[in-house]
């Protein structure tokens, strides 16, 4: 009898992928938010850290917002930066929450993620470049796009809270 024995490394990328990612950096919003990892690490859970630092993700069906139904905004947890409406959020069925569109184009940055095999495309915050998930091209109207974030990387803030 033989064993097989499949391990799945969920470390930072490799230093060929970090060049690459570096030639293609997301677009800069004018108030930059820049922190060292020390100070981060202060601020964040470990979780959050994880996720938005260290591009880690959650298991699904394990984060606050994936069966949110509440009217609010989704925010970046590292700079507060409003990135995804409720009203564009849907069951995608992932476990993960899931938004047909970001609150403005803006908002959000993408670029290319080699990692784990295949090609996705992440999504960072424009502001602090936290990871907060990936897109893809599978969502409903009327974007066709399923922006699929981790809990772990967003702050929800309810309606009757904005309006204070």
């Amino acid at each position: 009898m033989s064993l097989t024995l499949v391990v799945f490394l969920w470390a930072r990328p490799s230093p060929a992928h970090r060049a690459e990612l570096a030639a293609s950096p997301p677009k800069l919003m004018k108030d930059r938010v820049i922190k060292t990892e020390e100070e981060w690490k202060k601020m964040l859970t470990s979780e959050q850290f994880n996720v938005t630092r260290r591009k880690g993700t959650e298991r699904a069906f394990t984060g606050a917002y994936w069966d949110n139904h509440a009217a609010g905004t989704y925010r970046c947890v590292c700079c507060g930066l409003d990135l995804f409406g409720a009203a564009d959020k849907f069951d995608s069925g992932t476990g993960w929450p899931s938004f047909t569109q970001p609150v403005a184009a803006e908002n959000v940055a993408t670029r290319p993620d080699r990692g784990l095999f295949m090609t996705r495309t992440e999504v960072l915050c424009p502001r602090c470049d936290a990871h907060l998930g990936h897109v893809f091209e599978d969502g409903p109207a009327p974007t066709g796009l399923r922006y699929c974030m981790n809990s772990a990387a967003l702050k929800f803030v309810k309606k009757a809270e904005e309006e204070k």
